[in-house]
């Protein structure tokens, strides 16, 4: 029977003729493929294919598949691709919302047919001579979201289900010569109602697609079990495997290497040990072999040592038919007393969620892409991911087993919209998907067997999750037993039923997203069933991850707390041009698709462009590492061990010492530490006491280089500063003081300045005859608001600052010619002249500051503000200059190196840091505050002659950009900034901290706004230089 398009609406109707799931094992003709994983039994069609795009099914070209119909001059198409990255339809994003909703009338048991594109591929192979040895079979690796084949004009199958293989039997349709295959692909079909993850929306075949073949004896499914017994000093391997044909397997167990700490170079000249080889006959179907394993070496992320299984068949006349190497690794993962432990060590999850996504590709990623976001997660201390909401490629399953990654595989399931819709009562309860609806229980019951088939083999899987955000029912319960009846061995995860409590057993852990740290504790304490983890938190849209550290210390105080996974890894943003052919990161909305949600697809911790880490990687990297050193006053410090299986003597122990940020002191110091254990050491000089700042920090680097790092990169660290430097001592050198008719001037050693009643401000301020300063420096309480600021809300209820800081003035409502108050104060050595200024708030309110030139040309500024009730919190209390571009160089003393904030600033270490105006530009996908530095002592910005200005003061709140708050808010992409014609200066006292712990509601926890109920002030001071 043919294809029928109308069953693409058919929930019951989601695979025809598809083969069964099986392992992600590969089969080789002999070790030389297995070295160069190319194998001959499997033939490549990655690459151009024929297409045509139709916008709906009824456009499509009829009988396109038929074997006398000539495509061959067609458009071309690369596969693997999504089809709205080559030019076809438009990439979608939307969070909640299906894709279609307010454009076609559609709901559950329906599909849009007005608009539903459909890609017709055709691939013309002639297959190598002597290739098919036993039948010829075709995978797809990955199609969105469903797709009919066909050979040679017969109809071979069709498929849902987008992110595990769908194979299938080419045998009876091939032929000698010449073969068409050909592929239609729908975007939405039934299961796109299950497919509702928070992402971009795609279609095309855009995973691999290969033919293969079986040789005379083949293992079509393999599934290797160790289970170690509760002592961890045995192990129970069991190998299953899936014969087709009939014939002998030689089984060779060789010994562990931990390949995280051997280089590819180096493996070549690797000697393991064989603990076991071993004959057996094989049939055609279910073999099964079992062998103890004595004292097995442990895989876990901190150490992922690796045993490796080879497997050879041979055919009745003894001929090696195929060769097979799996990785094995033995580990005891399970729930003991409410716990979840690794080789019996309660584990804490430092986790992200990942989407697979590349700004070039898509969700097509490479390899490569792949790799550089394993290694990035290993050098910021991240153990754990999270695949959401979908089951990876399959190479990254291997990678977490190599480099020493958790994960939770999660299946292919999220309907958010239509859940979301019911609990708005837009929607009937029972259209919920899957809900209760048994309709739609073999499709979902299908996904979890394909999720787990494939993945099973992999040490790195801890958890298997049935889905994300699709509410409970009865049917995603079933998909939880599911799991456990494929797998006794791993734990099971679900969000959903915080939204529906009717099936509590469907996760094994309680898990949420982005409770507030308090309301954990408060479940916890209420309930003690099962431990809790957060499947997603520290929402890290745009600049945020503020007060991330809350939940990383619960974790050390609350043992049934164990961790989470931070949403998310990386922004989902698409390269684009602007209208001037300029490249651009584009997000929702950019490419005019509605509905969409905007830029609520840049949450990654990396930015989609070069996958590069953002500054918020800095805090995550402290908050996850797994020493902790606290240090006391009387230069003792403790080194807290939180690794479950490595001593600290794994690595090397530094400690430095800086003087006012510079290094004075470097020395390694043996600190030894046993696995959750602390000690106590003693820093191994002293401190000197002479009026300078020191700092000693401790440091824990790598011994020797891994795949991941090159020896020396640091791991973990703590800081201490023992002494503040000496207060400052105001110059003795004398100013001349001009009273001009209108304006007042001061004059010293190589600098003078002019302030202006009238204008009320310092309006020139010439070092070395060169005027530095290009506007009245100005009061200033805004920051362009971050995207939790929108989310909250807080622009509207703080928007009295922003304009408070663009409409300031001296005058108090009177004409520009009237009087307006200001002082003027002459001492031996100095002057001082004080402005005040008044804020149109409501209620009225003013600040004031003081001038104080020194004869040296220091100028001490002094903000102060006295709190008036009624007001709202202020985003920032300081000042605001503008320079001339040209002084694009900065160096602070401070904290650093990336930017920091009053709750993201665990991660810095003070020194002394360079860098240039522009880079303090984050790239995060709309603009907003960034570039700032707290725990400032000094900043310099200059040009390139080094000539420019100095500001210091104690701890300051400091940032060099080329724009001011108010231009960076009203651009919404990084092309609508202005041409850079200032440098834009601010120093400030303090700004409120940038929140994070989600984007949608959250403030920013109190005790890091600025308390304006109180009298705030601070001085700074500056110079030119």
């Amino acid at each position: 029977m043919g294809f029928e398009v109308k069953k693409i609406h058919d929930p019951k109707f989601f695979k025809d003729n598809v083969m069964a799931a099986h392992s992600d094992h590969v089969a080789y003709a002999n070790e030389a493929e297995a070295a160069e994983e190319s194998s001959s039994y499997r033939l490549s069609l990655d690459g151009l294919w024929k297409f045509h795009y139709a916008k709906n099914p009824g456009q499509v070209i009829p009988g396109f598949e038929a074997e006398e119909t000539d495509c061959k001059s067609w458009d071309e198409i690369h596969v693997p691709a999504h089809i709205q990255m080559e030019g076809y339809d438009a990439p979608q994003y939307t969070n909640i919302a299906y894709p279609w909703d307010g454009r076609e009338e559609v709901w559950r048991d329906e599909v849009p047919t007005g608009f539903n594109p459909v890609a017709s591929y055709v691939k013309y192979f002639t297959l190598p001579k002597g290739f098919v040895k036993n039948g010829l079979y075709v995978s797809f690796q990955g199609v969105e979201s469903g797709f009919a084949l066909w050979l040679n004009g017969q109809y071979v199958g069709y498929s849902e289900d987008t992110f595990t293989p769908s194979e299938f039997d080419l045998t009876p349709y091939v032929k000698e010569g010449e073969n068409k295959l050909a592929v239609q692909v729908f975007k939405w079909t039934s299961s796109s109602w299950c497919e509702d993850q928070d992402f971009y929306r795609f279609s095309g075949i855009f995973r691999s697609v290969y033919l293969y073949t079986m040789p005379a004896v083949h293992i079509y499914d393999l599934k290797v079990q160790p289970v170690l017994n509760a002592s961890l000093d045995e192990a129970d391997l069991s190998v299953d495997m899936e014969i087709r044909g009939a014939g002998t397997a030689r089984l060779t167990l060789e010994g562990c290497a931990d390949y995280s700490r051997i280089l590819p170079e180096d493996r070549w000249e690797l000697e393991l040990p064989v603990l076991f080889t071993e004959e057996v006959s094989v049939k055609e179907g279910a073999n099964r072999l079992e062998k103890k394993v004595e004292a097995p070496v442990l895989w876990s992320a901190e150490v992922p040592n690796l045993y490796t299984l080879k497997i050879e068949l041979f055919d009745a006349e003894g001929t090696r038919t195929e060769v097979i190497s799996q990785r094995v690794g033995f580990r005891r993962f399970e729930m003991k007393d409410g716990i979840m432990t690794l080789n019996g060590k309660r584990i804490v999850f430092k986790g992200v969620n990942r989407h697979e996504f590349s700004d070039k590709t898509g969700r097509a990623i490479s390899r490569e892409e792949t790799v550089q976001d394993i290694v990035t997660m290993k050098r910021n201390n991240i153990n754990a991911i999270r695949t959401c909401h979908y089951p990876d490629a399959s190479a990254i399953y291997d990678l977490c087993d190599e480099y020493g990654l958790y994960m939770i595989a999660e299946n292919n399931l999220e309907s958010h919209g239509s859940w979301t819709a019911a609990l708005m009562k837009a929607a009937p309860m029972d259209t919920i998907v899957p809900g209760d609806n048994m309709d739609w229980e073999p499709m979902m019951l299908d996904r979890v067997n394909s999720c787990y088939q494939r993945d099973k083999n992999h040490p790195a899987i801890l958890i298997w999750s049935v889905g994300n955000e699709a509410f409970g029912g009865k049917v995603v319960f079933d998909m939880s037993e599911k799991f456990r009846e494929l797998d006794p061995h791993r734990l099971v995860h679900y969000e959903g039923i915080f939204n529906d409590r009717r099936y509590e057993k469907t996760s094994d852990m309680e898990s949420q997203m982005y409770p507030p740290v308090t309301k954990i504790e408060q479940f916890l304490a209420e309930h003690k069933e099962k431990p809790f983890i957060c499947c997603e938190y520290t929402h890290a849209m745009g600049n945020s991850c503020g007060a991330m550290h809350k939940y990383t210390d619960l974790t050390d105080r609350e043992p049934r707390y164990q961790g989470g996974f931070i949403w998310d890894y990386i922004d989902q943003s698409i390269l684009k041009k602007d209208r001037y052919g300029k490249e651009f990161q584009a997000y929702g909305g950019d490419f005019l698709e509605r509905p969409t949600d905007y830029n609520f697809s840049g949450n990654g911790i990396c930015y989609a462009g070069g996958r590069e880490e953002s500054p918020k990687m800095q805090e995550v990297k402290f908050n996850y590492q797994n020493i902790s050193v606290h240090f006391e006053e009387d230069g003792t410090f403790t080194v807290v061990n939180k690794n479950l299986f490595v001593n600290t003597d794994h690595y090397e122990g530094v400690i430095l010492l800086q003087k006012n940020g510079k290094l004075v002191r470097k020395q390694k110091m043996q600190l030894a530490v046993e696995p959750l254990s602390e000690k106590n050491f003693t820093v191994p000089f002293a401190i000197p006491a002479d009026g300078s700042e020191y700092a000693v920090t401790v440091s824990f680097r790598l011994k020797e280089d891994t795949i991941w790092a090159q020896a020396g990169h640091e791991v973990a660290f703590g800081q201490k500063v023992y002494q503040r430097a000496a207060e400052w001592k105001a110059p003795e050198k004398t100013v001349q003081v001009i009273h001009g008719k209108m304006y007042i001037g001061v004059k010293g050693e190589n600098f003078d300045c002019l302030f202006s009643p009238m204008n009320g401000g310092l309006v020139s301020y010439r070092y070395g005859g060169k005027e530095l300063i290009e506007k009245m420096p100005m009061p200033n309480f805004w920051r362009a608001p971050v995207d939790n600021d929108n989310g909250s809300m807080a622009p509207a209820r703080y928007s009295q600052w922003k304009i408070a800081s663009m409409y300031i003035s001296n005058k108090n409502g009177q004409s520009i010619f009237g009087g307006s108050p200001f002082k003027f104060e002459e001492k031996e050595n100095c002057v001082t002249v004080t402005f005040t200024y008044y804020m149109p708030t409501a209620p009225a309110s003013s600040c004031q500051v003081a001038y104080t030139v020194y004869g040296d040309g220091t100028v001490e500024t002094e903000l102060t503000y006295d709190p008036v009730e009624g007001l709202p919190d202020m985003p920032e209390f300081g000042m605001m200059f503008k320079f001339n571009a040209d002084y694009d160089n900065v160096e602070w003393y401070g904290l650093g190196d990336q930017e920091t904030y009053a709750d993201r600033n665990r991660g810095a270490k003070l020194g002394i840091y360079k860098n240039k105006v522009a880079d303090n530009m984050a790239k995060y996908l709309v603009p907003q505050e960034c570039g700032n530095k707290i725990g400032v002592r000094y900043a310099k910005v200059t040009d390139r002659k080094g000539r420019g200005i100095l500001f210091e003061g104690d701890d300051l709140s400091f940032s060099a950009l080329p724009y001011t708050p108010h231009e960076i808010e009203n651009a919404a992409h990084a092309y609508e900034l202005p041409e850079v014609h200032y440098t834009v200066v601010r120093v400030a006292l303090a700004q409120m901290g940038v929140g994070g712990d989600d984007s949608w509601g959250s403030p920013v926890h109190p005790e890091y706004h600025i308390d304006v109920t109180k009298p705030l002030g601070f001085k700074f001071r500056f110079r030119g230089i």
